[in-house]
């Protein structure tokens, strides 16, 4: 979260301890309820007394996000009306992600709008004979239009939302557009034991490395 203050943040969460440790850094803390079942749900909550035109919500598991990444998403989002949530997607270079349910893949339609996010690999590629076609995974950074963070807590879950496990599912469920930006950053998402590991290892070898190279050295 540190890496994060670059672009000016506000932490909101309902532990304690995060809490604290985010003021020793000095990180800015909005407590919230307890039961929210995402953090779009929580940011939502944030947004009713926070009056602003669009909202990033930065995930607690991209340690190394690139603010540069940010401002992609957020200038992307701006620039397409009708579309009332931004995000970000990379090519998928490493075959192992593929199949990876923890790298959330994305595919788009031409005007670069999300069709469908998945853990599972999409597109199926019937022609095993034909050129491979690129896959992208999700980047969790999401972007908001005020409108559609305050209805988002009182949309119907769907099914697919409920199957994936995925957030933004729901929007797409219930009808808003998504714009999608390609980006160049490298995720480092830590979704389990592994991960953290990994992250801590890395930090250790290279201790005064920059952020982006840290994540440029570990693909």
């Amino acid at each position: 979260m540190a890496r994060a203050l670059n672009a000016g943040v506000l932490i909101a969460t309902d532990d304690q301890r995060i809490a604290a440790e985010a003021r020793r850094f000095g990180g800015h803390v909005r407590m919230t309820r307890a039961d929210h079942p995402s953090g779009t749900d929580r940011l939502a909550e944030v947004a009713s007394a926070e009056i602003a035109e669009i909202y990033v919500n930065i995930q607690g598991d991209e340690p190394l996000i690139d603010p540069g990444a940010i401002d992609a998403a957020v200038l992307g989002t701006l620039g397409t009306e009708n579309v009332s949530m931004g995000t970000l997607k990379r090519l998928i270079e490493d075959p192992s992600e593929i199949d990876n349910p923890n790298v959330v893949k994305v595919v788009t339609n031409l005007s670069g709008e999300a069709i469908y996010f998945s853990r599972h690999a999409i597109p199926f590629e019937r022609d095993l004979n034909s050129a491979p076609t690129a896959r992208y995974k999700h980047i969790g950074l999401y972007v908001y239009r005020r409108d559609l963070l305050l209805r988002y807590p009182d949309l119907p879950v769907g099914p697919l939302e409920r199957a994936e496990r995925l957030e933004q599912l729901r929007a797409i469920e219930n009808g808003y557009r998504i714009k999608v930006i390609e980006t160049e950053y490298e995720s480092f998402g830590v979704d389990t034991p592994h991960d953290l590991a990994r992250l801590q290892r890395l930090f250790e070898l290279t201790p005064r490395t920059t952020a982006a190279s840290l994540v440029r050295s570990s693909v």
